[in-house]
């Protein structure tokens, strides 16, 4: 794949880098590429979309890991300029390969001048953690204001998003700036404990955005828009470790859609593909999104159905 221009890029991906150091009782420390705006842009440039990450990376060993990984994917690294240590997440997987995360990360994206793009997502800490994230905020905004559409996953991290006030009002200023979000039920549970997911779901599309999708693991995932809702099965799979697996969704849903405003049955359609995307994903070690070969031959070879 070309390494896109100014001119000429699909996606550009704004967020950190982690290097997931996954540790399996009774097994060696693996090593992986890993943080999840880096994984929703590796994600993107696989289903052959001309994606970017504007990212914080060290000159160091973990960097060069993450900075080949992407590039050999095909996504262009745009960094900050800044020489710090590159992120790491102890990543320990329960025998029923459910991922926890310990992580070691500062974010303090620097401003910098960006590409231009039709379209910019927001992921993870990098919407939350100080000072990188109000940078990463204005970005978004002048993305909105150059005619980019914007997407945002909150990608909550609960040690580390600190007093959660503070942290809901910071994802709620990132929803209110974005077309399309994405949220797990674990990120709504903690964000507004006590409340019924899909409420809090619908108290953000009132914030601005167009559509706003829950992915609720095997349970399958919903979307609400302000003309309906729509809901889709997890299909079966064979679940190795979920690590990646909602950034796999991430990935192909902004790749499925071509309008931030989709009709229901085209909202529907994609994300019956991002759920296959996500098992997939599931279905193999680390996070290791699909291919659009694999994802086509996946979504043929599914039924067709709502869920």
């Amino acid at each position: 794949m070309p390494e896109p221009t100014t001119a000429d890029l699909d996606f550009l991906v704004i967020g950190e880098c982690v290097a997931d150091i996954v540790r399996t009782p009774g097994l060696p420390d693996r090593p992986h590429p890993g943080g999840s705006p880096a994984n929703v842009a590796h994600g993107l440039a696989r289903l052959g979309r001309r994606t970017a990450l504007l990212t914080q990376l060290g000159d160091d060993p973990y960097g060069e890991l993450i900075r080949t990984h992407l590039e050999a994917g095909g996504t262009t690294v745009l960094t900050d300029g800044q020489d710090v240590p590159t992120p790491t997440a102890i990543v320990t997987l329960d025998p029923s390969g459910s991922a926890s995360y310990e992580f070691a990360i500062d974010w303090t994206l620097a401003p910098t001048p960006t590409p231009r793009t039709r379209h910019v997502h927001l992921g993870s800490l990098a919407s939350v953690q100080e000072p990188g994230a109000a940078v990463a905020r204005r970005l978004l905004r002048e993305a909105r204001a150059g005619g980019a559409t914007v997407s945002y996953d909150p990608n909550v991290r609960p040690g580390l998003v600190g007093e959660r006030a503070a942290a809901v009002a910071a994802v709620e200023h990132c929803v209110a700036l974005s077309d399309l979000v994405k949220a797990s039920d674990e990120d709504l549970a903690f964000l507004y404990p006590g409340i019924p997911v899909r409420d809090s779901a619908a108290r953000w599309l009132t914030l601005g955005p167009g559509t706003v999708v829950v992915t609720r693991g095997g349970d399958g995932a919903f979307a609400l828009t302000p003309t309906g809702e729509t809901r889709v099965d997890a299909p079966p799979t064979t679940v190795v470790d979920t690590v990646g697996a909602g950034d796999s969704f991430m990935s192909a849903l902004l790749a499925t859609l071509d309008t931030h405003r989709p009709s229901l049955d085209a909202l529907t359609a994609a994300l019956r593909t991002a759920a296959a995307a996500a098992a997939i994903t599931v279905s193999r070690a680390g996070a290791n999104p699909p291919t659009a070969a694999e994802l086509t031959d996946a979504s043929s070879r599914r039924a067709p159905g709502s869920g």
